[in-house]
């Protein structure tokens, strides 16, 4: 759907230009766009080189684990269903901890995998778990520390202070997440007193 509706306005832009005799300023664009992407994507790869290093630097040193131990007590909680030690509640604390720091794509495949392990505390039915559906509220709302990709954009422009991004980020995600969690809680307990009925 997505893909069909990018291409409508893409025709749409195009057949209006030839009528209102703007072509050479599309063609303009088109050419300049492309290479701007080239170059973000560029500077956006060095930076996610550089914090997914600095992961493995954290991961290799033993910090991920503390922090781990650190945020095990609270993920316990929001996931009462995982046992302590289900290979789910690990992927599961990488992906929030991964998050916390702004790695997006380093956090995608560690949530993909707490998925498929949850599936399986699930019996492997299709209907989402309420773990499940926690955790797709959660990495959706995306709690996070560092910026890592928007610190990344605003470098790549020369913003002249680009970490003043961190403090709004943080406070910002920091509501999404408490927002989703009490919305998710709230949805829950009302499907629970439903089915009671």
């Amino acid at each position: 759907m997505i893909n069909l509706i990018w291409v409508a306005l893409f025709l749409f832009g195009i057949i209006y230009a030839s009528f209102n005799g703007t072509m050479d300023q599309v063609n303009d664009a088109i050419f300049k766009s492309a290479s701007d992407a080239v170059a973000l994507c560029i500077g956006l790869a060095s930076i996610l080189i550089f914090w997914l290093g600095l992961m493995k630097i954290a991961e290799k040193s033993g910090l991920l684990e503390k922090l781990s131990i650190i945020f095990k007590p609270v993920v316990r909680r929001i996931f009462p269903e995982v046992p302590v030690d289900h290979p789910a509640m690990g992927y599961i604390l990488s992906n929030i901890i991964a998050n916390l720091f702004g790695l997006g794509n380093a956090a995608t495949p560690m949530g993909i995998k707490a998925m498929e392990e949850l599936k399986k505390l699930n019996g492997n039915v299709n209907r989402p778990s309420r773990s499940m559906i926690t955790l797709l509220a959660l990495n959706t709302s995306g709690l996070t520390l560092v910026p890592a990709t928007v610190l990344a954009i605003r470098m790549q422009y020369h913003s002249s202070s680009p970490a003043d991004i961190v403090g709004p980020t943080l406070i910002a995600t920091l509501c999404t997440t408490l927002s989703a969690l009490i919305i998710d809680r709230y949805f829950y307990h009302r499907r629970k007193r439903k089915e009671k009925k």
